[in-house]
């Protein structure tokens, strides 16, 4: 057995080797996951997201945020400050959220690296494509929770695992920056151990609140 990388429990077990890598599988909370020893360096890292072409301004790119904003700002007040966690080199989301009258600051490891952030609190925060990176989603997702106002909401976009059968061939695991993969179910024990709510708003798509809020 290993420790969940997700929910830190004792009981995720050996899944898949998958191109020479070794996955796990923890029995909890349904996540699958990359064994520590095959993440990628930061350097390595890094080159990779830089050849991502997210650009501000390309309505194809802002169609895809879309489904995530639209469900978010429907939870939202005017003015509500909001932090867009794992932003990457085109934060189309910052500018769309600003369109619609929110306040929204950056963080990314790479290309926004302003901790400061880490000591603020926010009435949103944002993760697009981001959480299936996380070398420590317990840690990470802590992390979240403390920068969330009472009441607050976290917006998760990330492809969700639906037929672990197909877990192989599967396009998102083959990206190499992609070390954890989340179901419907996972989510549930991530809210569940932090004392959030869990909205399933769309395919791929996830609202969490903390403290309470009802859906």
């Amino acid at each position: 057995m290993m420790k969940c990388i997700v929910c830190k429990s004792y009981i995720a077990k050996s899944f898949e080797i998958v191109d020479s890598k070794k996955y796990w599988h923890c029995k909890l909370c349904s996540a699958k996951f990359l064994d520590s020893r095959y993440f990628l360096s930061y350097v390595d890292e890094e080159g990779h997201y830089l050849k991502h072409q997210n650009h501000i301004y390309d309505n194809g790119y802002r169609d895809f945020l879309s489904r995530l904003v639209n469900p978010l700002r429907s939870k939202l007040e005017g003015g509500d400050k909001g932090l867009d966690f794992g932003c990457g080199n085109g934060p189309a989301l910052k500018h769309m959220m600003e369109e619609n009258g929110f306040d929204v600051e950056l963080y990314d490891p790479f290309f926004y690296p302003d901790k400061s952030v880490f000591n603020k609190e926010y009435n949103f925060i944002t993760c697009t494509e981001v959480v299936e990176h996380f070398f420590d989603p317990y840690k990470e997702f802590n992390r979240l929770d403390l920068m969330l106002k009472k009441g607050g909401w976290l917006a998760v976009m990330t492809c969700f695992l639906t037929d672990a059968n197909l877990f192989a061939n599967w396009h998102y695991r083959r990206d190499p920056t992609h070390v954890v993969f989340y179901s419907e179910e996972t989510f549930k024990v991530i809210a569940a151990q932090r004392k959030w709510t869990c909205e399933i708003a769309d395919t791929n798509i996830v609202l969490l609140s903390k403290d309470g809020n009802i859906p």
